[in-house]
């Protein structure tokens, strides 16, 4: 058995039975926060851009937004979920595969009245194959200069949206090949709408991907390893089969790859987490002004300034790969919210003033979400704290407590507090629902303009 029929087979033969109960109290979890972000990204002038494009009346709920056939709706679900960089993180890879594979899978369910748990079922299993894929891959197709969420979330997407449909083995192996061959995003387009549109791409690619199939649309069997394919194509510096063989093994007590995934603090790219963790404690434990600081020093994970090294960025969006700007933030808001990556606040003097305090040494012994920090200030004193595992990573998970914190200060504003407890409490008990439509006529609601 190659390594997509591989995929396939894990894909169809997978009960929801054998999912773990704490794996699927995990999909709650990415589905409480991608429903908090992609409803805070709804207004932005640019979803209306992008929503504009093609829409029509039809079966599948956009989030914040309304209805649109289904196509859109995942195009549009999928790039609110990642526009203000506040989705889920797969640490080992750096791949979101949240925002990628639940527009894809809540579309085809909402179409098809899939029961809530076997919603749940979908995702986690479109979500496994989305970060072993990634894990096949990394870190040769990443440094190569490919955005893997945008061309590996495809994968996750069409085997999410293949498992809803009842797709057979077959079929479900040449819907993987249709999103495999239609995998965009290179890492250029960080800083701009462009990174988000990877994701809402990879969501419509992966359920176009899965509704062709169904139709006996034909499409590659062979699509990771054939000689032509996206191991050879997009990974030419190396690859390793490995993490898909090891799902012979992945039984009911084995660790999931979602258990691997990190929600977010901070919107923002996840490797300057840390950062934040460290300065944001300093300024709080200390008092700490920013008139009074002469220098931000850390030493960081070499893809700190490798993803996120901007001085002096000009726009919101771009300061999200700033770490200098993340730092000089979280020193003067003590905070990492989407307020603080406005365009204004990117403009701000202040924190331009501090931004080029900012001095990051890169350190191979260091994980990806550790740090140390030493800010110094006037009066001659050097306070320094190390942060081994940032808030949201694997090893110092979000807590369930601070997820609804993060929910209610996302989802309030634009459904109203009676609205949004409404939908918090569907998405907690997806599991125990005939269907998704509830939860989605909620999270459709349109904002108030």
């Amino acid at each position: 058995m190659g390594p997509t029929a591989r995929l396939a087979d894990f894909i169809v033969r997978t009960p929801t039975t054998a999912i773990p109960p704490h794996v699927l109290h995990e999909a709650k979890r990415t589905l409480i926060n991608i429903l908090a972000v992609a409803l805070s990204s709804s207004g932005d002038s640019s979803v209306d851009a992008l929503d504009a494009w093609g829409r029509s009346e039809g079966a599948a709920s956009v989030i914040g937004r309304g209805s649109a056939r289904e196509g859109h709706a995942a195009l549009v679900n999928g790039y609110v979920a990642h526009l203000q960089d506040y989705d889920d993180t797969h640490f080992p890879t750096v791949l979101h595969p949240s925002a990628p594979t639940w527009p894809a899978v809540l579309a085809a369910a909402e179409r098809n009245g899939t029961s809530g748990a076997e919603t749940l079922a979908a995702f986690a299993v479109g979500c496994e194959v989305a970060c072993r894929v990634a894990l096949s891959v990394h870190p040769w197709h990443y440094d190569a200069g490919w955005h893997i969420t945008g061309t590996v979330g495809g994968f996750g997407a069409a085997a999410g949206a293949a498992r809803v449909l009842g797709l057979d083995q077959a079929q479900t192996a040449q819907a993987l090949g249709l999103a495999g061959t239609n995998a965009p995003g290179v890492r250029e387009a960080f800083g701009t709408n462009g990174k988000a549109l990877h994701a809402g791409h990879a969501a419509m690619s992966g359920l176009r991907a899965a509704s062709l199939a169904a139709a006996g649309f034909s499409g590659p069997t062979t699509i990771l390893e054939g000689r032509r394919g996206f191991w050879a194509v997009l990974s030419p510096g190396g690859h390793d089969a490995a993490p898909i063989e090891a799902l012979d093994g992945l039984t009911p007590g084995a660790r999931w790859e979602v258990q691997n995934n990190g929600l977010k603090p901070y919107a923002n790219g996840v490797v300057s987490h840390p950062l934040q963790d460290a300065v944001i404690a300093l300024r709080n434990a200390h008092a700490i002004v920013a008139g009074k600081v002469r220098g931000i020093d850390a030493r960081v994970h070499p893809l700190v300034l490798e993803l996120m090294d901007r001085p002096q960025p000009e726009t919101g969006l771009s300061a999200k790969f700033s770490h200098q700007h993340c730092a000089a933030a979280a020193l003067v808001d003590g905070a990492g919210h989407e307020a603080q990556f406005s365009d204004a606040r990117a403009r701000d003097p202040q924190i331009a003033a501090l931004r080029a305090l900012v001095r990051a040494t890169p350190d191979a012994r260091l994980g990806e979400d550790e740090v140390h920090v030493t800010i110094r200030l006037a009066d001659g004193r050097a306070l320094s704290t190390h942060v081994e595992h940032a808030t949201g990573s694997p090893e110092n998970p979000m807590p369930d407590a601070h997820l609804e914190e993060k929910y209610g200060a996302l989802a309030t504003p634009v459904l109203g507090e009676t609205d949004a407890e409404a939908l918090l409490h569907a998405a907690w008990t997806l599991d125990q629902a005939p269907d998704v439509r509830a939860l989605m006529a909620l999270a459709s609601k349109r904002r108030e303009s």
